[in-house]
């Protein structure tokens, strides 16, 4: 068996290498590789949206939660990431019009130097930490299905992920993220069948799942879904890695088309890895599992262990490969958005103003190598939950930077200093609200970090009003 998931899922990472080195020939520009020539249509734009936000937290985490206390209502996890993409593509369009590289260049350009350094800085940090428990969470799968070390298979997966990133920038990542969404839905979509099979049906499962974790709200709490749907709606308006697809699209029409499908596939995944992680539990309370296998490396291996178990090899190779690419479609968006801002808005403009388009390239390429190597050696050292994790770095970059770049599209009186306020104070706000320094009524810190941002962005900006009221952007000169 072991030999016929090592064939598939070697073969996979093989064709995921082969599709890096044939996006590298479609790249002659750093527009083309920061935003594939801005050339993505509604079709390529969903599939490259909803594979880069089903990760290990939408896959595995979803799994582990439903396996827990969550129950059905972890399927609100993605759920709300469907509710997030009708929101934005709203302001899709919009997004797509501004014909900036990333989410700090237009802070730069839109505001100043100030709010766009530090925008950068806040942007990079955590994308480092997503780009590592996405590691982490496709390390998980391929450890135990192949019986390596986690150590030697976070490796694998870190120089796997790099490589075709680095070669093929945003086209490269785009077309693995269009293969990997087919395999993230199909994969995990044919294990249900054998799942509930093994389990002697969803009958047998409802019995032995207590009542209150088959509701779509009793274990999570409408307060949970409801900063969920803030939280996702935030950040991913921010996120470097689901804002860059905007920037591709080759017209607003295609932002807008691809966010509405985005958000239908998510709807569409959303019960299925919960269906697992609950079929997984009623196994082991049926005494058809061994709890103490899953419960070993903790309940994150739940999936892996459930598949092992009953799916005949050539299937569990495929849901293997489809797992994995549920997390290296993430951590190549992450990686990929962290080059994108290091080389655009810290070494272009700080750091070699001279710098041609070319030498951008290579410097955005060169910043992904290092920050690969940087994610792997967090991913080594993580032991928290997946979600808690990316719960945490969403909001913070979403905390103070939301309101200034959203509202800064539409409001003409916008100022400097209403960004520069909202940018660090919103965040320092989700910083202390998280680490339990202060408290908001026991809300999750993403409230209160906007609340402070939206006080503080129009306020200053009527205190300190701009010198022109506008919502054009200035011009920056390109070597």
């Amino acid at each position: 068996m072991k030999t016929i998931v090592l064939s598939i899922v070697f073969i996979y990472l093989g064709i995921m290498l082969f599709i890096g080195w044939y996006a590298s020939k479609k790249i002659e520009s750093n527009e083309d590789f920061m935003v594939a020539g801005r050339r993505l249509g509604p079709i390529m734009m969903a599939g490259t949206l909803a594979a880069t936000e089903i990760g290990g937290g939408s896959s595995l985490g979803v799994v582990e939660k439903a396996y827990g206390n969550w129950g059905m209502s972890a399927s609100w996890y993605v759920i709300a990431m469907a509710i997030t993409f009708i929101i934005l593509a709203f302001f899709s369009g919009k997004l797509r019009s501004a014909l900036v590289k990333t989410v700090p260049e237009y802070f730069r350009r839109r505001y100043g130097e100030a709010p766009g350094i530090i925008t950068a800085i806040i942007m990079i940090l955590p994308l480092v930490g997503l780009t590592a428990i996405q590691f982490t969470a496709s390390a998980v799968v391929l450890s135990v299905m192949t019986g390596l070390s986690f150590t030697v298979s976070v490796i694998i997966v870190s120089v796997v992920v790099t490589i075709y990133s680095v070669l093929g920038g945003l086209w490269a990542v785009t077309l693995t993220d269009f293969v990997q969404m087919f395999l993230i839905v199909i994969g995990m979509l044919i294990a249900v069948p054998f799942a509930l099979n093994a389990a002697g049906g969803w009958g047998e499962v409802v019995k032995a799942v207590p009542a209150e974790r088959m509701t779509l709200t009793g274990g999570i709490g409408i307060g949970t879904i409801v900063s969920l749907i803030i939280m996702y709606t935030a950040s991913f308006a921010v996120g470097q890695e689901a804002v860059q697809r905007y920037y591709a699209a080759k017209d607003e029409k295609a932002a807008i088309q691809g966010s509405l499908i985005a958000g239908g596939v998510n709807l569409v995944f959303a019960f299925i890895p919960v269906v697992l992680g609950l079929t997984a539990f009623a196994m082991v309370q049926n005494g058809l599992i061994d709890g103490s296998a899953i419960m070993a490396n903790g309940a994150r291996y739940a999936l892996p262990t459930l598949a092992m178990q009953t799916m005949p090899p050539v299937l569990v190779g495929l849901l293997f490969a489809g797992l994995i690419s549920a997390t290296m479609s993430s951590a190549d968006s992450d990686l990929l958005g962290a080059g994108s801002i290091f080389a655009n808005d810290i070494y272009r403009i700080y750091i070699n103003k001279n710098a041609d388009d070319k030498k951008v390239l290579r410097v955005a390429q060169m910043s992904m190598v290092f920050v690969g190597i940087l994610s792997l050696a967090v991913a080594l050292t993580n032991t928290k939950s997946i979600i808690t994790v990316l719960m945490f770095s969403f909001t913070l970059r979403a905390g103070g930077a939301f309101f200034p770049y959203i509202v800064g599209h539409y409001w003409k009186k916008a100022s400097t200093a209403g960004a520069l306020a909202s940018v660090v104070l919103g965040s320092l706000t989700v910083v202390l609200v998280q680490k339990d320094i202060i408290s908001f009524f026991g809300q999750d810190a993403i409230i209160p970090g906007l609340l402070v941002s939206l006080i503080v962005f129009v306020g200053f900006s009527y205190l300190m009003p701009p010198k022109e009221e506008t919502t054009a952007l200035a011009e920056e000169k390109v070597a």
